[in-house]
């Protein structure tokens, strides 16, 4: 990530810490602000050309999204009026908006742990991803094929997220993109995440206590994903940013055998 997009990111999520979101209808707007810069060239060129000025590009897209609500025209006004590295970077910080706003408007439901169990469904079936990330196929097909899969198993904050994302991939993974929605909403919440693998499910207490001390150990608090793993055999295996903690029994036959093989 270039230094120019970063410090627009930091500039639109200022500017969301201020928006009042008691709704979905924001990130529905938002994402649909992302698709229409990036499926217009001309749109796209105007607001992501370094040498239009800010208040430029800002006048060019109050103009063009001048139907949507006014939160939601502010905030894609903001982040035209920033510097971005690339027009993808626009786009993508445009939709980490669109996110956001979704996570805001549902805080009492766990868009991280549907978002996850989405991300595991989707890797388990190799035709559902492949279906998803194809270039061919209607844009708002994939989007209702979403809607059909997750209707009355998932909250409508995650549906709009996922089936928002999968219609505007940009040659992206579908996992990925589930990856990082689902790490976008954890920030928004003040917490990091972290995938646990374990031989058998964890009750309430160990959960518990493990979310304690990893909470002790990075300063923040942490939305714990848990998959049930029989060949750890035994012990905890945690995955929470670049860290990997294993302390299972598999790793630690496998350290043995090195150690005996030389």
């Amino acid at each position: 990530m270039g230094s120019a997009t970063t410090q627009a990111l930091a500039a639109t999520e200022a500017a969301l810490a201020t928006a009042k979101i008691s709704d979905l209808s924001i990130a529905q707007e938002l994402f649909l602000a992302a698709r229409t810069i990036s499926e217009s060239s001309q749109l796209s060129s105007a607001l992501s050309s370094w040498g239009i000025p800010g208040d430029a590009r800002a006048g060019v897209a109050a103009q063009v999204f001048a139907g949507l609500q006014p939160v939601t025209a502010s905030l894609v006004t903001t982040a035209a009026a920033q510097r971005w590295s690339s027009l993808d970077d626009l786009v993508a910080g445009i939709e980490a908006l669109a996110i956001r706003a979704a996570s805001l408007a549902a805080p009492q439901v766990d868009v991280e742990g549907e978002l996850f169990e989405v991300t595991r469904t989707v890797a388990a079936n190799p035709e559902l991803e492949l279906a998803l990330g194809s270039r061919l196929g209607e844009a708002s097909a994939k989007g209702k094929l979403i809607e059909s899969i997750l209707g009355g198993r998932a909250s409508e904050a995650t549906t709009l997220i996922v089936s928002s994302l999968v219609q505007q991939p940009r040659e992206r993974r579908v996992r990925t993109l589930l990856n990082r929605a689902l790490r976008l909403v954890a920030d928004q919440r003040g917490r990091t995440v972290a995938t646990v693998y374990a031989a058998s499910p964890l009750d309430a207490e160990q959960l518990m206590r493990l979310r304690a001390s990893l909470a002790t150990r990075y300063g923040a608090d942490v939305a714990l994903n848990t998959v049930v793993d029989p060949g750890v055999l035994g012990g905890l295996r945690i995955e929470i940013g670049d860290d990997v903690i294993d302390a299972t029994v598999s790793a630690r036959l496998h350290d043995l055998r090195q150690r005996l093989a030389g």
